[in-house]
């Protein structure tokens, strides 16, 4: 199945390339763009759910661009404390200061989580965040007593997604983002399977059988790399865009957490996409029974008002330090900006005070209940599945062999692009390599925090629509 000529067609299929145009659209930019090929829309303004266009045209952001704007756009709180560091400082290096501001977000992330995790890191993205814990993981094995410098191996997941940069690319899965970079990526990275109920689970394995295989696997991994030289196992608790919004059956991350522990390896849950309330509990984790050692945070942490992530840090892994060296042997020119902290702080804040990580959880509940009940019969929709307002409806070419189409096809991007036009004005996240890494298509659904209940019933309506209609055309 391909799209009609005068569809768009992809360039580059990765997650991270948009799609060229029919010409239409002009290219002139000083701005190198994801594509050479495409102008994006420019937006000139928004507020709450809703951006509008140079054009005039009103998009209804179901996704908050990447999972990020958790208060929607434009919250008058976050606007007046940013403009309030302004007026205190906008900039310091955090080698020889810290602000007010850092100092509250690092307080109200650790009382986040009961006193679970002891300290905050804060910079700027999600990739940054996953390098400073691959090296902190690798610190705390140096200053271990015994040191254990022998440490240097991680172990993730296949379709995994943990930042761009080379480090975090190293140890992701996905096979596109990783194939024009392979050469330079880090050889001390082994994957196993996924937690993929949909795609994973054999025909009559019970969820129990299928945690003990996926147990297994990890146990064989350590014993087969040697358990003595693996700094720490990584996994998404809610996987992101690679596989679409996919969680881990009940007892997963307890049976991976045995093991971990049983070889005294860390473990690093990625929460940068699935976390700070966007599955229903301020972390992720939560919902699993266990407490990570490293925990890397992004998007929900400060809604797109700043671009802030940061790692969260088990007191385990605080109190090594501690009797060591004293210092984590790495830093960066805007970490722990004070804008960028302000921003996480007042968005933290709001999300405390207005109780929306509950909001999130019962507003969850309407969305998985209208997107099945539209949607679950539809011979192109596969599975739907998601946590919170963290949800995705994975597309197939046959529904009983679980077939994914072509990547060619571009499934994934037609039905944004769909979307994106007059009269649905919707904004829906594509994913794509869902099945294997490079066939397999997803749209995503991340609305606000504070999305109401009518807000969730037109989104289910038009997301629905805009399914209907796109495979109808195709």
């Amino acid at each position: 199945m391909a799209l009609p000529p005068s569809k768009k067609i992809p360039l580059v299929n990765d997650g991270n390339v948009v799609i060229s145009t029919n010409g239409t659209e002009s290219t002139h930019s000083a701005v190198l763009h994801r594509n050479l090929h495409h102008a994006p829309k420019t937006v000139v303004s928004a507020e709450g759910i809703y951006i509008t266009l140079s054009n005039g045209q009103k998009i209804l952001d179901a996704t908050g661009g990447a999972a990020v704007s958790c208060l929607g756009h434009g919250n008058k709180r976050v606007k007046e404390a940013l403009q309030k560091q302004m007026d205190e400082i906008s900039y310091c290096h955090s080698l020889f200061f810290s602000v007010n501001a850092a100092e509250r977000l690092g307080e109200e992330l650790c009382k986040g989580t009961d006193g679970k995790m002891a300290r905050a890191w804060i910079c700027s993205s999600g990739s940054e965040a996953m390098e400073a814990a691959l090296k902190l993981s690798r610190q705390y094995w140096l200053e271990s007593v015994p040191p254990q410098p022998q440490r240097v191996r991680f172990i993730a997941r296949r379709e995994s997604y943990h930042g761009i940069t080379l480090g975090a690319l190293g140890v992701s899965g996905h096979v596109t983002r990783r194939a024009l970079y392979e050469p330079l990526l880090n050889k001390n990275i082994s994957h196993v399977s996924p937690c993929n109920a949909y795609r994973g689970m054999k025909d009559g394995e019970t969820e129990a059988q299928y945690v003990e295989r996926l147990a297994k696997e990890l146990d064989d991994e350590l014993q087969r790399v040697g358990p003595d030289t693996v700094c720490a196992f990584i996994a998404e608790p809610v996987v992101g865009a690679v596989t679409g919004c996919v969680p881990a059956v009940p007892g997963y991350f307890k049976a991976m957490k045995a093991i971990c522990d049983k070889y005294g390896v860390l473990m690093i849950m990625d929460e940068i996409m699935s976390g700070m309330g966007r599955s229903g509990t301020l972390h992720a984790w939560e919902q699993e029974g266990i407490v990570p050692d490293i925990e890397t945070i992004g998007k929900g942490l400060g809604g797109g008002y700043a671009p802030v992530a940061g790692i969260l840090i088990n007191p385990r892994v605080v109190d090594v330090l501690s009797k060591g060296t004293g210092a984590f042997s790495h830093g960066q020119t805007y970490q722990g900006h004070p804008i960028a902290c302000a921003a996480a702080a007042e968005v933290q804040a709001i999300v405390r005070e207005q109780n929306l990580v509950q909001n999130c959880k019962e507003m969850g509940v309407h969305l998985e209940k209208g997107l099945k009940s539209r949607l679950s019969d539809h011979p192109n929709v596969g599975n739907i599945r998601g946590k919170g307002l963290f949800w995705g409806v994975e597309f197939v070419k046959d529904k009983v062999t679980k077939e994914p189409f072509d990547p060619k096809d571009a499934i994934a991007m037609g039905v944004h692009e769909k979307g994106i036009e007059p009269p649905f004005n919707i904004s829906l996240y594509p994913g794509t390599g869902v099945a294997d890494g490079r066939a397999g298509d997803v749209a995503i659904i991340a609305p606000a925090y504070n999305v109401t209940k009518e807000e969730i019933e037109l989104v289910v309506d038009l997301t629905a629509r805009v399914i209907e209609e796109f495979f109808k055309e195709v």
